[in-house]
């Protein structure tokens, strides 16, 4: 497998995690960087579930904030990083010690990640919910957290050799297709 970037963006259920696990097969070393914090029951169960979908063989590092400082001292070890994912890594940044926050360097620690794939031998494959296609949020929050995810997944698409988008299970990438490059 030679180094590359895949961005694995859809909306829930629509087989982003699935997909991503596909494509990292390909790796002899996968690692998983997993984000998800079990908040509640139903939480618990879907990270258990996806803990039951990956191969015994693949290492899984759960981190859910510093990704950069916690991923970069294992990336020697490892061929494939599979991110899953930057949806919830933005939440728990946005509601870091329980309060929501502003928290402005959420683009730099989204930057600090890019340069470690940069710098690394690994292909990397990450995992996003696309949340720009529904209405505008009526609170704060949620307004926040959209734009800042949608910018986070803006600068992984820009940086990435395929942005594959997931609707009901299908994959389409989305760089095949060709990009128009306008305002974000």
């Amino acid at each position: 497998m030679s180094k590359g970037l895949t961005l694995v963006l859809g909306g829930v259920r629509a087989g982003k995690s699935r997909h991503a696990q596909a494509l990292a097969q390909a790796g002899q070393r996968v690692l998983v960087v997993a984000t998800a914090e079990a908040g509640d029951k139903e939480m618990a169960a879907r990270i258990e579930a996806h803990r039951a979908e990956r191969p015994n063989d693949w290492d899984t590092l759960e981190e859910p904030l510093d990704l950069a400082t916690a991923v970069a001292p294992l990336l020697p070890g490892y061929d494939t990083v599979l991110l899953d994912c930057l949806t919830l890594w933005v939440s728990n940044l946005l509601l870091q010690g329980g309060e929501p926050q502003a928290r402005p360097d959420i683009q730099a620690e989204a930057q600090r990640l890019l340069r470690l794939y940069e710098r690394g031998d690994a292909s990397w494959i990450v995992v996003s919910n696309e949340v720009g296609l529904g209405v505008i949020p009526a609170n704060h929050l949620a307004r926040a957290y959209a734009d800042e995810l949608g910018r986070v997944n803006q600068r992984f698409a820009a940086a990435a050799d395929d942005v594959i988008l997931m609707v009901a299970g299908l994959p389409a990438n989305l760089k095949a297709l060709g990009s128009g490059q306008g305002p974000g």
